[in-house]
C-alpha cells in the first residue's frame, strides 16, 4: 500500500488559512452581535453526544451522514454532531426549561460523512437560530427576517426566497391512502423532479384518481405568487390541513411583501425540504450566482419530545464557511495596521509595545537570528528610536 504524504487532509476536510480564518471570525463575531441585538442567547454545544439524542426527529438522512463511535465510559454509541439543531432543542428542553419562548443561536463545526453534490466539504460550520415555545406564524416570520438580516449583513446581493410548506404532501399522503413505503417512494420522486418516472409511479398506486392527478400536478406548483392561486384551486377540496397551510403561506408572503417589497419571493409546495424533520413552513434563500441555497429552515415542532418536552420550534442555519466565501471583504492585510518591533532589551520599548496592543494595534516583535524577516511581513509601520522615545515610522 502506498504510504499517503502526512500533510494530506482526508477528503472534504480543509484547514481555514490566516487572511480566511480573519474574515471568518470577523464574520462569526458580527453575525452573533446581529442574533445578540434581536434577543437570542448564545449557546455551545459538545461536538459529540450520545447518537440517540443527534438522530432525534432527523429522519434516515442525518442517521447516513453522522460518524459513529463507541464511548469507552459507557459502552453506548455515540455520534460525532452532523446538524446541531437536536442538541439545542435538548438544551431548550431539558437545561433551560422555560415556560416563555427562548430565543437560542449557535455556531460550531459539524462533521459529515459525506459532502452534497455542489459543496464538497464535510465539515460545515453551522451557523443558525431558533425560537422554542411559539406555534403561531409569528416567530416563522420572525426567524425568516432574522435569515434575512443575516445575509443582510455578509454584503450578499440578489437574495431569493424560496417558500414551502411540508404538511400539504404529508396531508396529501395520509388522505389517499399511501403506504408508508409508497409515500416514501413517490417522496423521493418529487425530490428529483422526475416527471416521468412520477406519472408512471402514481399511475401504479391504487389510489383514487382525483389523488392521483393533484401528486402529477404537484411539480407544477411552483413559481411566483399566481402558484397559490392555482394551488387553491387544484387542492379546493383537500381538506383543512392543506387549506390552512396555503393560507399561512399566503400571510407570511404578504407581510414579507410589505416589509422587503423587492425581495422575489417564489414557492414551490413539491420541495419538501426536511420532510422526516419539519412540520410546517420551510424556507430556503438562494443567490442565482450560486446555484443553491446559502440558508434554510422552517418549523419542527416535535423535536423535543424525545427529551421529555416538545414545545414549538422553528429556526434557519447556514454554513458560515460558504458565506465568508462568498463576502467580497476589504483584504485586511491591505488595511490593517501592522507595526514591527526591533529585539531590544529596553524597558521603554516594551512599554510602548504594551501600549500599542492596548489599543488594539497588531506589533511583530523581531525574534533572535531573523533580521530579515520584515521583508516578508505586510507591516504598516516600524518602532524607531528618535530622541530617547520609540516612535512609528511608517512603511510603504
Amino acid at each position: 500500500m502506498q504510504k499517503r504524504d502526512t500533510w494530506l487532509l482526508p477528503q472534504g476536510i480543509e484547514d481555514v488559512l490566516p487572511k480566511d480564518a480573519r474574515q471568518l471570525e470577523s464574520l462569526r463575531r458580527q453575525l452573533l452581535d446581529v442574533f445578540a441585538c434581536w434577543g437570542y442567547e448564545l449557546v455551545i454545544p459538545p461536538v459529540v453526544d450520545f447518537l440517540d439524542s443527534l438522530l432525534t426527529g432527523s429522519g434516515h438522512d442525518l442517521d447516513l451522514q453522522t460518524f459513529k463511535l463507541t464511548d469507552q465510559v459507557s459502552g453506548e454509541m455515540l455520534g460525532v454532531c452532523a446538524d446541531i439543531t437536536p442538541q439545542v432543542a435538548r438544551i431548550d428542553a431539558h437545561n433551560l426549561k422555560h415556560t416563555r419562548p427562548t430565543r437560542l443561536c449557535y455556531v460550531g463545526t459539524t462533521l459529515r460523512t459525506l459532502g452534497d453534490s455542489l459543496e464538497k466539504t464535510r465539515s460545515p460550520m453551522q451557523i443558525g437560530a431558533e425560537i422554542y415555545g411559539h406555534s403561531g406564524i409569528e416567530s416563522d416570520l420572525e426567524v425568516i427576517r432574522l435569515m434575512l438580516e443575516m445575509l443582510s449583513v455578509t454584503g450578499l446581493q440578489n437574495i431569493h426566497l424560496d417558500l414551502g410548506h411540508v404538511e400539504i404532501y404529508r396531508s396529501l399522503a395520509e388522505q389517499s391512502g399511501l403506504s408508508e413505503a409508497q409515500e416514501t417512494e413517490l417522496f423521493d420522486a418529487l425530490q428529483r423532479k422526475a416527471r416521468t418516472e412520477l406519472d408512471e409511479l402514481v399511475d401504479s398506486f391504487d389510489i383514487a384518481e382525483n389523488y392521483k392527478a393533484i401528486f402529477k400536478t404537484l411539480p407544477t406548483l411552483n413559481g411566483g405568487v399566481d402558484v397559490l392561486v392555482k394551488a387553491s384551486k387544484v387542492l379546493a377540496n383537500t381538506g383543512d390541513i392543506v387549506l390552512k397551510a396555503l393560507k399561512e403561506l399566503q400571510t407570511v408572503a404578504d407581510k414579507l411583501n410589505g416589509l422587503f417589497p423587492s425581495l422575489p419571493i417564489s414557492f414551490d409546495l413539491s420541495e419538501l425540504r426536511g420532510y422526516h424533520y419539519h412540520t410546517g413552513i420551510v424556507f430556503a434563500s438562494f443567490v442565482p450566482e450560486l446555484g443553491r441555497e446559502v440558508a434554510r429552515g422552517g418549523r419542527y415542532d416535535n423535536i423535543g419530545e424525545f427529551f421529555g418536552r416538545a414545545r414549538a420550534a422553528t429556526g434557519f442555519s447556514a454554513d458560515l464557511k460558504l458565506l465568508n466565501s462568498l463576502v467580497k471583504q476589504t483584504n485586511e492585510e491591505d488595511t490593517a495596521q501592522l507595526v514591527y518591533a526591533p529585539l531590544a532589551d529596553d524597558a521603554a520599548l516594551t512599554e510602548v509595545i504594551r501600549d500599542l496592543r492596548a489599543q488594539g494595534i497588531a506589533v511583530v516583535q523581531q525574534l533572535p537570528g531573523h533580521v530579515d524577516e520584515i521583508k516578508e511581513l505586510v507591516c504598516t509601520g516600524m518602532l524607531e528610536k528618535q530622541n530617547q522615545n520609540w516612535v512609528i515610522k511608517p512603511l510603504g
